[in-house]
């Protein structure tokens, strides 16, 4: 483990007793400011305020920092697209970011390039394209229609940025991809076999072993 990922490790929020403490009373100032988004103030925001601590501390940011861009949509933290935009041009691992686009209309598609600074080979997004947007359902957002570019290089951003710096974004997507998600409704279907079921048959086999 590095010398970094030691020091985020053990600042952790629920690292310990002493952390946790620590970390409470930290969020209970933090929410008593008006200068924060909603979402983080006043008694129902103070658990979210531990919640983007702990991210702060595992990216290695200012909590403000992560506040001002961790947006809460249907219960579930997610980042403006710009701030993973910028995190990706700032974390030092790539020079010459930039958008590719192709086509127009809608055969319009986008995908992202980097040169990575560590071997000084050019790395690229996965392409986002309008047509995918439709198939996967992401146009009944009505963005798609009056800012399709803008949306476009939103996702592809987001794309890179989840292949190539997963560890700074900590598995949380762009406010676009879970505006844009269709939502699941999984039923759990009865077992065939019940456990009366399963008690007979067993009872079954005792009394032929009897026999």
């Amino acid at each position: 483990m590095t010398d970094q990922s030691t020091a985020l490790a053990t600042t952790s929020v629920f690292g310990g007793i002493q952390q946790f403490e620590d970390a409470q009373r930290i969020c209970k100032a933090l929410a008593s400011s008006t200068l924060i988004p909603p979402q983080f103030q006043g008694q129902q925001g103070f658990a979210n305020c531990l919640v983007a601590l702990e991210i702060a501390n595992r990216m290695g940011m200012g909590i403000f920092q992560v506040m001002q861009n961790l947006n809460v949509i249907h219960g579930r933290p997610s980042w403006s697209s710009q701030f993973i935009i910028g995190l990706i041009q700032s974390c030092g691992r790539f020079k010459d970011f930039d958008f590719i686009v192709t086509g127009d209309g809608d055969a319009m598609a986008c995908y992202c390039t980097a040169v990575n600074t560590s071997n000084g080979k050019e790395v690229k997004g996965p392409t986002v394209s309008l047509e995918m947007a439709r198939k996967e359902g992401w146009t009944k957002n009505t963005k798609w229609g009056s800012m399709g570019e803008v949306m476009l290089r939103y996702r592809a951003a987001s794309f890179f940025g989840r292949i190539f710096i997963p560890d700074l974004l900590v598995g949380i997507q762009s406010q676009e991809e879970v505006i844009d998600v269709q939502e699941v409704t999984v039923r759990a279907e009865a077992p065939a076999t019940t456990l009366s079921d399963l008690n007979a048959k067993i009872a079954s086999v005792e009394d032929d072993d009897l026999l």
